[in-house]
């Protein structure tokens, strides 16, 4: 080993050895105590914090090399990385078998990664005789399309900024179309990932039912055949960008149209469930058990959802759930 490197080790474990006993270490005090310029002195901190960041020898915590303005050094900082919980864990492997989102072989693939990398070796086998029926049982979405690449690939191209250009199987007669589109979110609603995004094609979206529509177009991806992220960004203000937030809490059901207020009567034991389903919505009335519901939302599916509910309670002898829109007062007699 020659003098050169001699000297490198050596600063290298001192500076180890400052930093992991809760010094802090002064580039210029350090480099005027070896000789050696700053420059050195960076380059042997960088050596230092690649290794901690990596190190294994601290389990359950983070160390990072950080400055500190106030004591104009270098200081070690341990982050300690908080664990889920058991039962955080059974929760998570509970709702991704509960979505049906995934084939039958990528959800093993994820259940058994979520547990053999966040459960204690001891706990596992408890852990997966949990879930182990209800895998058992599983009930893949008839696509059988693993769209974990294509969301990650979605998902950079909304980060960015960038056009993509995709071929579409449409819904009502399974004809493949090509749409060039501005992405802006994706979604999780019943069973399915969504695609929402603008289209700027003029002579498209003159075809559309809400004309001038400031609401994003909604594509299921596993029904995405090819995508293309081109090269073409576009740009979008701050104040102008898309909330998806605000956006899911009026989209419940992944249906087009516009965004409109409903109000229907609700009787049943546990209006929670409708608030819950509805996130816009409010109770302006209750009398006796009856729920008069006002709510904000987006697209032709809350239409057939009430629908829906007004057959199914036909059905039911035991009256106790009725959904419906809400009728004009009858005139007494």
């Amino acid at each position: 080993m020659d003098k050169d490197s001699g000297n490198k080790a050596i600063r290298v474990l001192y500076l180890y050895d400052q930093l992991v006993n809760g010094y802090i270490v002064n580039k210029s005090d350090t480099a005027a105590k070896f000789g050696v310029n700053e420059r050195s002195i960076q380059r042997d901190l960088d050596e230092v914090r690649s290794f901690l960041e990596t190190s294994d020898d601290y389990p359950g915590e983070t160390c990072l090399v950080v400055y500190d303005q106030k004591q104009k050094g270098y200081r070690l900082e341990k982050i300690r990385a908080e664990k889920l919980t058991n039962g955080e864990i059974l929760a998570i492997c509970k709702i991704l078998l509960d979505s049906r989102a995934f084939p039958k072989e990528e959800i093993k693939k994820l259940l058994s990664n979520i547990i053999t990398r966040n459960v204690e070796a001891e706990e596992q086998k408890h852990m997966l005789d949990l879930t182990n029926n209800e895998l058992f049982h599983y009930i893949e979405p008839r696509h059988k399309k693993d769209c974990s690449d294509l969301l990650w690939k979605l998902g950079e191209a909304i980060r960015t900024n960038h056009y993509v250009q995709i071929e579409y199987q449409r819904t009502k007669d399974k004809s493949i179309v090509s749409r060039k589109l501005r992405p802006a979110a994706i979604m999780f609603s019943e069973y399915y990932f969504y695609l929402t995004a603008f289209i700027d094609d003029e002579v498209l979206t003159q075809y559309f039912e809400v004309s001038n529509d400031a609401f994003p177009t909604i594509y299921r991806i596993d029904r995405i055949k090819k995508v293309e992220i081109l090269d073409e960004q576009f740009h979008v203000p701050y104040r102008n960008r898309f909330e998806e937030g605000e956006f899911r809490k009026r989209v419940q059901f992944m249906y087009g149209g516009k965004l409109q207020k409903v109000k229907f009567r609700y009787l049943g034991p546990d209006v929670d469930a409708i608030l819950d389903r509805l996130p816009t919505a409010q109770i302006l009335s209750e009398e006796n058990g009856s729920y008069i519901i006002l709510a904000e939302v987006f697209g032709k599916g809350i239409d057939m959802w009430l629908k829906s509910r007004v057959v199914i309670s036909s059905l039911s002898k035991t009256g106790r759930c009725k959904y419906g829109k809400l009728q004009p007062p009858q005139k007494r007699k």
